[in-house]
């Protein structure tokens, strides 16, 4: 681990410790190629939304451009965000 001069100066360790413990977003963006089933599919499947969830996710997604659709972990996140992408959807943790 890095020493606290090593690190810059607006570095804040109460970020990282948040960042660990769930305030961090998994967003799903819009690409105007994916059909609504198979976004709707893929949030069931990998998020474990239940369906009337993964229908309101997709739906924002479609007329905003972006939806969050997880609130976790940064490690957790990062799984389903693979997964996600691995279907050629696009998405952003925040």
């Amino acid at each position: 681990m890095k020493s606290k001069k090593e690190l810059p100066e607006n570095y804040n360790f109460e970020d990282e410790v948040i960042g660990a413990q769930g305030n961090n977003f998994l967003t799903l963006h819009n690409d105007d190629v994916h059909s609504f089933d198979f976004v709707i599919d893929s949030l069931i499947d990998i998020c474990e939304h239940d369906l009337v969830q993964a229908e309101q996710c997709a739906y924002i997604v479609h007329y905003k451009g972006k939806c969050d659709i997880k609130k976790g972990a940064i490690n957790s996140l990062q799984v389903m965000k693979s997964k996600l992408i691995d279907k050629g959807l696009l998405a952003t943790i925040a």
